[in-house]
Formats: C-alpha cells, sequence, structure tokens
C-alpha cells in the first residue's frame, strides 16, 4: 500500500550492496574526512566574527556573514542530485572538500570584506553538498543490518565537532596568528581523507534519476512524513537550541546557568543518537506489521511523544527553573534522535541519486526547523513568554506525534507495508 503517509514499495533495480572491504574502506574514509572538515569548519566560523568584530565591523555585518553560510547551503542543498549526476559521488566529494580549502585561502590572503563574504558563501556551499552527499553514502555503504548503528554513529561523531572546533580555538586563541592555519591544516586533513575514499559503484540510477529541483520535488512527494519528522528535529534540537540562554535569561537564570542549557541539549544529542540508531537495527530484525519500516515509526513514535510530553512540562519550569535543564536534554536527544531515524528509514529504502534527492530534502527540512525555532521562538519569548513560547513548541512537537501515531496505526492495519 502506497500514498501520502507510505513509502513507495522498493525498486527491483537496486544493486546489492558494495563488497564489505570497499564499503569498510568508504566508511573509514568518509568518517575521517569529514570529521577533519567539520572540525575545522567549526573553528573558522567563530574565528572569523570575533576577527570582524576587531576590525571594526558592525554587530549586524558580522551576523549577516555567519548567514551568508547558510544561504550558501540553502542554495546548493536541491542541486546537490545534480552536482552528483554530472561529476560521480566521489568526484563530488572531492570537490566538496577542495573547495573549502581554497576559500580559506582566501580568507589568509587578504582582509577585504567583499571577497570574505564571497568565500564564505562558498565554502557554505560545499559544507552543503558535502553535508547531503556524506549522509547518502554512509547510510548506502552501511551493512544493511548495522545501518542505524553506523547512521547514528556518524551522526553523533558530527555533533561533536560542534564542540571540538570551538574548543580547540580557545584553546589557541583566537587572536594567535597560527589559528587560521591550524583551520587549514584541518581542512587539507579533510581534503587528503576524501581523496582516499575508494572508486564507488555508479549509482544505479544515475542516468534515469531526477535532479534538480523536479527531483527534490519527487522526493518531497514520495516522503512528506518522513520531511516533516526532519522538520521537528531541526526545530528541537538545532533551532531551539541556539536560544536557550535567552530562555533560561527569561526564567531568572544567571547568565552562566542559561549558558549551560546548550552543552544540556548538546550531551542529550551526543548520548542518544546513537542507541536510537542501534535501537532501529534491533527493531528491524523482529517479525512484525510493517517490516522495518514500522520498527523506526515505533521509534519515531516514541521520540514525538516524549518530546510533546517535555513540552507539555513547561509551565512547571518557572517554578523550578532547574527543570529547564532536564527538558533541554531531552529536546536535544529526541530532536537528533528524529533526525537520525529519518535519515536511517530513507537510506534503507533508497540508493544512488534517488537517496541523495531524499537527503537534500531531509537536510533542507531540519535546516528550515533549525531557521524558523530561533527567529519564531525569540520572538515569543520577547512578546509573550508565559503562553506564545510554550504554544509555539507545541504547535510544532503536537503535529509530529500525531502524524506518526496516524502511520503507526496505518501500518497495524496494513500489514503488507514493507521497507
Amino acid at each position: 500500500m502506497t500514498g501520502p503517509l507510505h513509502p513507495p514499495p522498493p525498486t527491483d533495480a537496486a544493486p546489492p550492496p558494495p563488497p564489505p572491504a570497499l564499503a569498510r574502506r568508504g566508511l573509514w574514509a568518509i568518517f575521517g574526512a569529514t570529521f577533519f572538515e567539520l572540525v575545522g569548519y567549526f573553528m573558522l566560523m567563530p574565528l572569523l566574527l570575533l576577527r570582524l568584530k576587531d576590525g571594526g565591523v558592525s554587530t549586524s555585518m558580522a551576523g549577516l556573514f555567519a548567514a551568508v553560510g547558510w544561504v550558501g547551503v540553502f542554495v546548493i542543498t536541491p542541486f546537490a542530485s545534480a552536482v552528483t549526476q554530472r561529476l560521480g559521488r566521489r568526484p563530488t566529494l572531492w570537490l566538496s572538500a577542495a573547495v573549502p580549502v581554497v576559500s580559506t585561502t582566501g580568507f589568509l590572503l587578504t582582509d577585504a570584506l567583499p571577497v570574505w563574504f564571497a568565500c564564505e558563501f562558498i565554502a557554505g556551499a560545499a559544507s552543503g553538498l558535502r553535508w547531503v552527499l556524506a549522509e547518502a553514502v554512509v547510510a548506502e555503504f552501511a551493512p544493511p543490518l548495522q545501518r542505524g548503528r553506523f547512521v547514528g554513529l556518524f551522526e553523533t561523531m558530527v555533533g561533536t565537532t560542534f564542540v571540538i572546533g570551538p574548543a580547540l580555538l580557545a584553546l589557541v586563541g583566537p587572536t594567535n596568528p597560527i589559528a587560521l592555519w591550524l583551520v587549514l591544516g584541518f581542512l587539507v586533513l579533510g581534503l587528503i581523507g576524501s581523496l582516499w575514499i575508494p572508486r564507488l559503484p555508479p549509482a544505479h540510477d544515475a542516468h534515469e534519476a531526477r535532479v534538480g529541483l523536479h527531483g527534490v520535488w519527487h522526493a518531497l512527494r514520495a516522503h512528506p512524513l518522513i520531511m516533516t519528522v526532519g522538520f521537528v528535529g531541526g526545530f528541537f534540537e538545532s533551532g531551539l537550541t541556539s536560544i536557550l540562554p535567552l530562555y533560561g535569561l527569561a526564567l531568572g537564570m544567571g547568565a552562566t546557568a542559561a549558558a549551560l542549557l546548550v552543552s544540556a541539549s548538546g550531551l542529550g544529542s551526543a548520548l542518544m543518537m546513537l542507541p536510537a540508531g542501534m535501537a532501529a537495527d534491533r527493531l528491524a530484525q523482529q517479525p512484525r506489521r510493517g517490516g522495518a519500516h514500522g520498527a523506526r515509526v515505533e521509534i519515531l513514535h516514541a521520540c514525538a511523544l516524549i518530546t510533546l510530553l517535555a513540552t507539555l512540562l513547561i509551565p512547571l519550569v518557572a517554578g523550578a527553573p532547574w527543570l529547564a535543564a532536564a527538558l533541554a536534554f531531552v529536546w536535544g536527544g529526541a530532536g537528533g534522535s528524529l533526525y537520525t531515524l529519518a535519515m536511517i528509514d530513507i537510506g534503507s529504502r533508497e540508493q544512488g541519486i534517488t537517496l541523495v534527492n531524499s537527503t537534500a530534502v531531509l537536510v533542507l527540512s531540519y535546516t528550515l526547523g533549525g531557521t524558523l525555532a530561533p527567529a519564531l521562538g525569540a520572538a515569543m519569548l520577547d512578546w509573550a513568554p508565559v503562553v506564545g513560547f510554550p504554544a509555539l513548541l507545541l504547535a510544532v512537537a503536537g503535529p509530529g506525534w500525531w502524524l506518526l501515531r496516524r502511520e503507526r496505526r496505518a501500518l497495524r492495519v496494513a500489514p503488507g507495508s514493507k521497507p
């Protein structure tokens, strides 16, 4: 059975998984290359912002500079499948690793602000390309019975770079001239790791798959529920985390305690994504209606329910501010798990360029949620912190849980649905 809430049946033309030795080397190379590239990138962003402020640039201009990188991500993501179809998966991974090296060299060679804006846009676009393709290749190359473990491990690794990059910058010192050279060194290591990626087998749908905006629209129609889950995950894991200090201050917490709410959310995300992926592997091997897809929906539903229940506790936080840290931990862990499980689900049912399309839509929906949460959340904290802020969170968590509950019931009625 297919429909707006049911996945399409798998194609019979899908090739067998790559040889274990090739897949293992490819996974190691992608893990290592992505780790070094992201550590460098998350060192680079705060370093450049601090140097702009030291150079007398206004806060508004510095904020605009930071946004340019995300604009690059948004611009390239819908076309990731088109680039991959034209160049191939391995050359596209090379490109996504080489461009940040070139753009960082631009930061070293000049202080001209227009050049910095151009370099940041290009670096953001390369990061978006890397984000989509690395996620898709990891999901496809992971052993079928351990896909959840590998995807969860990859997402956890990515999460650690959010901490390691800024921590290394703080250790070296943002005013140290060597800092930018260290960033370049990490990016070069990412490029070397990408060059070590073995020759990947041609995507089975390289010639007939829809690409570009048409392919993204097709993927969105094929997976509306999964993309909705991605939006909820981005809203609670990435977007909400960025305004947790403001939420803490609104509760009357001190600046230090309010800032630590971000750490609580990040800790929840880091600790929960791998267990969620391993649980998906374990439940997928047990007989159940809906097959492996049904198992993943069960866990997705549980994560969405936990997110909703935690959100319902917001009125209690005013009388017990310490509860805010627990809620932040739950939001970060559940939100990260929602994204991880969505990636596992589409990775289990698609391959090649089609999988790149679906990953692109998942990344777009996650990024959209991560972008809207701080904008709308900060406004609600300013205008109606007691009623408006909880109402906003419930307006996102509630529909997500309801749609997953509906899918869960539909799968129980339609035992023929398979992953």
